[in-house]
């Protein structure tokens, strides 16, 4: 997702001890609860838009109010109608028309939702596409990793043409391939970072060229400072830091720029569990323009946000 651009102290540190801001109370489908949220979007005003995957919506939580969610796009149970949502994994706010960009994965197409009062429907932007994350650029191109074709793609919204910015050369491990590409960023300068998930490695793909760099992880997928296990949700901050959810490490973790052999772990990574300062499959990520850093707990059905010290 390309978001606010948020400066971030080079030796910043967060609480170890997370607030749940959206969910915690179980699984379930009531106003307080998650059932394996995924993706998630902070807007200016600290408001949070979650997929609330298992529950085929889209829920919305505004800054303050962590006690309940509103829906703001599909609950209506899994199907294809234009009502309804199937198994969403990422959103994000498209602020020129204020309205929601949803990865409908168990419908294979990404649909927008008006953020208007009143609205019962979306509308279909892409179909037939294995979506799993999307993004947009300051130009408002939209990013769209294809899990089933191993690639991302650009697309101009409202336009049908599309452009293979990496990946499609099939799956695989090489530096022009990915191997199921889930979460995405896009920095300033159009350069895309993809979560390959599968070969346990971040992936930067400079606009325009053929193969990508590996900037974090891809080596192997146990749980040394070097390395990722089946890494999703991104972050990059103005120095071109890279924060990534480390989802089968249990933790979220932070890469400089300059020193790509390792990383360190900036919040988690004390085994799986449901405590403030654990996760159970943490998947989304993003800051909020403060710097103040929010995970999507998968498994413990929460978003928790760790302040910036």
């Amino acid at each position: 997702m390309f978001s606010l651009l948020v400066n971030i102290p080079v030796n910043a540190t967060w609480a170890q001890k997370g607030m749940t801001i959206a969910g915690g109370n179980g699984d379930g489908d009531a106003t307080n609860q998650l059932t394996r949220p995924f993706g998630l979007f902070v807007d200016d005003d600290q408001t949070v838009v979650i997929a609330d995957y298992r529950n085929h919506r889209i829920t919305q939580w505004k800054n303050g109010n962590t006690m309940n969610g509103q829906v703001v796009a599909g609950g209506k149970g899994a199907g294809d109608g234009l009502h309804q949502l199937d198994r969403p994994t990422d959103v994000l706010i498209d602020k020129e028309t204020d309205s929601l960009i949803i990865c409908d994965y168990g419908n294979r197409r990404v649909v927008r939702w008006s953020r208007r009062s009143g609205t019962t429907q979306g509308e279909i932007l892409i179909d037939n596409i294995t979506c799993h994350a999307v993004a947009l650029d300051d130009q408002r191109y939209l990013y769209v990793s294809d899990i089933g074709k191993h690639e991302v793609r650009r697309y101009q919204l409202g336009d049908k043409n599309d452009t293979l910015l990496a990946g499609g050369n099939g799956q695989g491990d090489g530096l022009n391939q990915l191997n199921r590409p889930t979460y995405l960023f896009v920095d300033r300068d159009h350069s895309v970072y993809i979560s390959d998930n599968r070969n346990h490695r971040v992936m930067k793909w400079v606009e325009g060229a053929k193969e990508g760099i590996v900037v974090a992880g891809g080596q192997g997928k146990e749980n040394a400072l070097t390395q990722l296990s089946y890494p999703n949700g991104l972050f990059v901050d103005t120095l071109g830091t890279l924060y990534v959810a480390d989802s089968y490490n249990d933790r979220v973790m932070r890469w400089t720029q300059g020193d790509k052999k390792q990383g360190t772990v900036i919040v988690g990574g004390n085994s799986e569990g449901e405590g403030a300062n654990q996760f159970s499959g943490p998947v989304g990520l993003s800051f909020d323009r403060h710097g103040n850093l929010y995970v999507v707990d998968y498994n413990n059905h929460r978003v928790q946000r760790f302040s910036i010290e």
